[in-house]
């Protein structure tokens, strides 16, 4: 890609497929250009849900933007990882055009409007029967449970719950007694229960804090879109994983071969955060190359790095120790704003066993401590971590290494049901972040 269709330079793109494999000739134009480019700090984002590329790179530039004039003399490159991801187009981006970001009129939920048929076909491959019969029960929203049901055995169908190759070893936050935990309520529970708690907690974020709890009443197709959203993307958490340990951890690995003097910092949105924790896990032995990691609103569990689980101490995250991998500091920016986190997340990702009922609006309160996420409560349960508020971090010298904490709420603010500020994060101030947590200057 041009460095002239970015807003920054020297600028390259990585693409890794479903399995982590990486364009070899996107890789190898790195490896041989960035030396002689004259990086010294080399910045990589991963997106997280996400339709295309055009998509992505906007994104990119828009984040990138600020840096440039921030840290005029430091040498900085950057790179924008590509990986097969999904967006529903019902999900406003904050900041980009709607060119890129296609509304839905709200009377045309919960159908699936084409942009997200697409998007399903193009992650989903040889899905096409599926996909579309998902989309005719969420256009004829039968009456009877049996059509929930039969929409729930499609939506499994449709995302593979016991993937074959690779995918299958990531889709874990979590270790009990050293076995993974992966099985989500939502994809392996009663359907027409699922369907009923997801309407509950869109409602609820439909209402705000609840105050006005009759303006929006569930409805329970519209838990049913519910449903497909958020196995798909536990699908796409899944291969964020995959991504981040076969493709990323790899490559950087490479790149520190080529050139041990690059420092490489890593910041990942979303899905994204958790593919540049994976790619931690993929690190060659030895490599400390890595000076900075940096998430973004992270969709993945705030205990991914603990050594035990408060609730559970024979258990520990799925990266338990990984982040002393890091030359450097890991960063957690979190923002209560973001409900597809603080309402959503929690109840797509209790697992199955858990069987306590949740009704009204407290599904944030009732799940979020157990099942909560990074990008809304921040890293839990490792020791040493330190909090800031975002004003704060920003006048401090962020510590060295360890897990770090910011409430970025201040800033990522922005945006309606049912992900709210979940992708507000193209902000000059989280720029900054990026650049104390590298130690940039």
């Amino acid at each position: 890609m041009a460095d002239q269709d970015v807003s920054v330079t020297p600028y390259w793109e990585l693409t890794f497929d479903a399995d982590g494999d990486v364009d070899r000739g996107q890789r190898d134009r790195l490896l041989g250009e960035v030396v002689e480019r004259g990086v010294k700090d080399l910045v990589f984002f991963a997106h997280g849900w996400n339709n295309d590329r055009s998509g992505a790179t906007r994104l990119y530039s828009r984040f990138f933007e600020p840096f440039p004039a921030l840290a005029p003399g430091a040498g900085l490159g950057y790179v924008g990882v590509l990986w097969p991801s999904m967006r529903f187009s019902d999900e406003p981006i904050p900041d980009l055009p709607k060119s890129v970001v296609a509304e839905v009129p709200a009377a045309a939920r919960p159908v699936l409007d084409k942009g997200t048929r697409h998007a399903l076909l193009e992650v989903f491959p040889g899905r096409a029967t599926v996909v579309e019969q998902l989309a005719r029960l969420l256009d004829q929203q039968p009456d009877e449970s049996a059509s929930l049901e039969e929409f729930g055995r499609l939506v499994r169908l449709l995302v593979e719950v016991r993937p074959q190759g690779p995918q299958a070893a990531f889709a874990a936050d979590t270790l009990a007694e050293g076995v993974p935990e992966g099985d989500p309520e939502m994809l392996f529970g009663d359907t027409v229960a699922m369907c009923g708690e997801f309407a509950e907690a869109l409602a609820q974020s439909e209402n705000g804090s609840g105050a006005a709890a009759a303006a929006v009443q569930p409805q329970l197709w519209d838990g049913g879109k519910e449903l497909l959203r958020q196995a798909t993307y536990f699908a796409m958490k899944r291969r964020a994983g995959t991504v981040g340990e076969r493709g990323l951890g790899r490559a950087v690995g490479q790149l520190a071969h080529t050139a041990p003097d690059v420092r490489v910092h890593l910041v990942g949105h979303s899905f994204g955060g958790r593919l540049v924790s994976f790619a931690l896990r993929g690190l060659p032995e030895g490599v400390r190359t890595v000076k900075s990691v940096t998430l973004l609103q992270a969709a993945f569990s705030h205990y991914a790095f603990a050594a035990r689980l408060p609730h559970d101490t024979r258990s520990s995250g799925v990266l338990n120790g990984q982040h002393k991998r890091i030359d450097g500091p890991l960063v957690c920016c979190h923002s209560r704003h973001d409900s597809a986190l603080g309402t959503i997340y929690p109840l797509a990702s209790r697992m199955a066993g858990d069987a306590r009922a949740i009704t009204g609006f407290g599904v944030g309160s009732l799940l979020g401590k157990k099942w909560g996420a990074l990008g809304y409560g921040g890293v839990q349960a490792v020791k040493g971590t330190r909090s800031y508020l975002l004003a704060d971090a920003l006048k401090a010298r962020l510590p060295s290494s360890g897990c770090v904490n910011i409430d970025a709420a201040a800033v990522v603010k922005r945006g309606g049901p049912p992900a709210g500020a979940h992708s507000d994060i193209c902000h000059r101030e989280l720029a900054r972040v990026v650049l104390a947590a590298g130690r940039i200057a």
